[in-house]
C-alpha cells in the first residue's frame, strides 16, 4: 500500500502510535504490528537516527518506505526532532508526509521565529508540521524535568506559527526504561481545550497502559514511542546471542519482540472515536 499522509491518521477521537525507526528491523517490526492489529501507524526517523546512519537520510528512509509500501497496513513516514535546516529540507524528497521541527532549545521568541520559517517551507511542499513548546524531560539536557506546558502560551504559539500539531510537556520524559510516569491529565484536557491543533505526547515509553489510554481520552492524539521497542529488541538479542555468529539468529527474535511490543501499544493507544476527545488535524 502507498504511504499515507500523517494528517490522514491524526484526527478527532483517535490516537495513533508513532514508533521510532533506527534499523530496518525496526521498520519491519512496526509495519508487521500494524498489519497484525489492523491499526494505522507512523514510522518516524529522528535526526539522531540519521546521525547514526552516517548523516545520510536516504538509505534508512528508502528502506522504511519500501517496507511500508510492501504491506497492507496504513503507514505514514515522519521525520522527527529536526533541528538541522539542511535535514529538514530533505524531507520532501524522501517520501515524508510530516516533520517535527524542534526549536525548543531556544527561547520562546527564537523558537517562534524558527518554527514559522520551517512551517512556511514545509507547507509549500504539502508537509504537515509538528513543533514543540514546553520542554519534555530527559532529552539531551535541553529539556528540564518537571517542566509543564502553559495552555495560554501553547495557544499563542500555535496561532503565531501555524503548526499542524504541538508536542507538549505533561509529565513524561524521553528514554525512560520503566513505565512509571504519571501524567497531568487535567493539564492535558486544558491544553486540548486551548490549542486548536492535535496534541503530541513525547516520551511515551515511560507511561503505563492505563495512563496512555487516559491521555488519549483527554486529547493526546499522536503518541511517540521509541525506547520501549529498543528494550524489547535488546532483551531478545541478549537472550539469543550466546554462541551465535550469524546475526540473523538473534536479529529475528529481536524483530519479533519489537513487533509484539508495538502491536500491544497500538492496541492501547488506537482508541475508538467514542472513547476519546480531540481536535481535527490541519
Amino acid at each position: 500500500m502507498p504511504l499515507v499522509r500523517t494528517a490522514e491518521l491524526v484526527g478527532p477521537g483517535r490516537g495513533v502510535a508513532a514508533f521510532n525507526v533506527i534499523t530496518l528491523e525496526h521498520a519491519e517490526a512496526i509495519v508487521a504490528a500494524a498489519e497484525r492489529t489492523g491499526r494505522p501507524v507512523i514510522c518516524q526517523i529522528s535526526q539522531n537516527a540519521v546521525r547514526f546512519h552516517g548523516g545520510r537520510l536516504g538509505p534508512i528512509a528508502a528502506g522504511t518506505a519500501a517496507v511500508a509500501e510492501g504491506s497492507t497496513a496504513r503507514v505514514a513516514l515522519h521525520l522527527d526532532h529536526v533541528t538541522d535546516d539542511d535535514l529538514l529540507r530533505q524531507a520532501a524528497d524522501h517520501g515524508f508526509g510530516s516533520v517535527m521541527y524542534d526549536g525548543s532549545e531556544h527561547d520562546y521568541g527564537e523558537n517562534v521565529a524558527r518554527t514559522v520559517a520551517a512551517v512556511a517551507w514545509a507547507h509549500e511542499r504539502g508537509l504537515w508540521v509538528e513543533a514543540e513548546l514546553g520542554e519534555v524531560g530527559g532529552k539531551d539536557g535541553a529539556h528540564a524535568p518537571g517542566v509543564r506546558t502553559d495552555p495560554g502560551e501553547a495557544a499563542a504559539f500555535a496561532a503565531a506559527t501555524g503548526v499542524d500539531a504541538l508536542a507538549v510537556a505533561v509529565g513524561s520524559s524521553h528514554a525512560m526504561t520503566e513505565r512509571t510516569a504519571v501524567l497531568d491529565h487535567d493539564l492535558i484536557a486544558r491544553l486540548r481545550d486551548a490549542v486548536p491543533v492535535p496534541l503530541v505526547l513525547h516520551g511515551s515509553s515511560g507511561v503505563g497502559d492505563d495512563e496512555l489510554r487516559r491521555a488519549v481520552r483527554h486529547g493526546m492524539l499522536k503518541i511517540n514511542i521509541g525506547t520501549a521497542l529498543n528494550i524489547a529488541f535488546t532483551g531478545a538479542v541478549r537472550a539469543s546471542l550466546d554462541g551465535q555468529v550469524d546475526p540473523r539468529r538473534y536479529l529475528a527474535p529481536a524483530r519479533d519482540a519489537m513487533r509484539d511490543q508495538a502491536a500491544h501499544l497500538l492496541e492501547v493507544v488506537s482508541s475508538r472515536p467514542s472513547e476519546s476527545i480531540g481536535h481535527p488535524a490541519c
